[in-house]
């Protein structure tokens, strides 16, 4: 396979750290794009990328990432300035001829999304199809990571309970590193995924009763799901210092996930890669050490 030069933004992130290993292990050359030199940044550095520090919202780092390269993911985290940085990326990656952009959406992301993040995907995916950039949008579900993150994993390991206001909603987790592998494959050879936008799944849909279940089996200690109520949900998650924003966020796409907005399972990972992506059971016993 031809060598391809590709950034790779949020690179010391969930899916980025995994993006980068997988284009550099496919034999392609990678700019990961960080926003502080750290131990991440030099584990990156170590696995054979160039380093570079920067900021999505500055149209000059922008330029100066996209310059030179032959694609770019683009990932933004829960926080406001995703439709400015968009609008400087998509500039920025005209300017250098990227053939192609994948870039990180969510399940959620809609017109009419009460979530402010998900609407500022929502127009974020707008700006990059007006733009004219070659571009692929992922929607992915919820990541299977959600449930080794503070605000879940602390009832887990505390209480043996998932306390979510989630209702009966369903969804089939995806992992990081199989959202990685896709979109390493799509950076690699674009030509036919430019222009669509792809829901990224599990292959089994569970509610939080069913993924307790599930939990139980693999840590050999009982693990039920305990119904939150919405505001019981918007003080818990106050404890850990989250910003408004991203609390906002959390609220609104649990009433999505009530609403089956976050349903739906999909092979597209398998089929594009080669590899099924890990079941839930699959992750919490590769994560087991995290629940105590």
């Amino acid at each position: 396979m031809e060598q391809r030069k590709i950034l790779v933004t949020a690179a010391a992130g969930k899916t980025g750290v995994h993006t980068v290993k997988d284009l550099i292990d496919g034999g392609h050359a990678v700019r990961a794009l960080v926003r502080k030199e750290d131990e991440r940044s030099e584990a990156l550095r170590n696995a054979g990328a160039e380093i570079m520090t920067g900021d999505l919202l500055s149209h000059d780092d922008a330029i100066r990432a996209t310059e030179g390269m032959d694609a770019a993911y683009l990932c933004y985290p829960v926080r406001p300035g995703f439709i400015q940085a968009t609008a400087y990326f998509a500039d920025a990656a005209r300017r250098a001829g990227l053939d192609a952009v994948v870039n990180m959406s969510q399940i959620s992301a809609r017109e009419n999304a009460k979530s402010h993040a998900a609407r500022d995907h929502w127009i974020a995916e707008r700006i990059l199809d007006w733009s004219g950039v070659p571009t692929v949008h992922i929607r992915p579900t919820f990541f299977s990571e959600w449930l080794v993150f503070p605000w879940v994993r602390d009832t887990i390991v505390r209480d043996g309970a998932i306390e979510l206001p989630f209702g009966e909603g369903r969804h089939a987790a995806i992992a990081a590193e199989d959202q990685a592998r896709f979109i390493a494959a799509v950076l690699a050879k674009p030509d036919e995924h430019v222009g669509k936008s792809y829901e990224l799944c599990g292959t089994t849909q569970m509610n939080q009763a069913e993924i307790a279940a599930v939990m139980s089996d693999v840590l050999g200690r009982k693990i039920v799901y305990r119904p939150a109520t919405l505001d019981g949900y918007r003080d818990h998650l106050r404890h850990y210092d989250l910003p408004e924003f991203m609390i906002q966020h959390f609220v609104e796409v649990a009433v999505d996930y009530q609403n089956g907005v976050f349903e739906g399972t999909d092979g597209i990972i398998e089929r594009v890669t080669g590899t099924a992506p890990q079941t839930v059971e699959d992750f919490v016993r590769a994560n087991r050490a995290v629940f105590g």
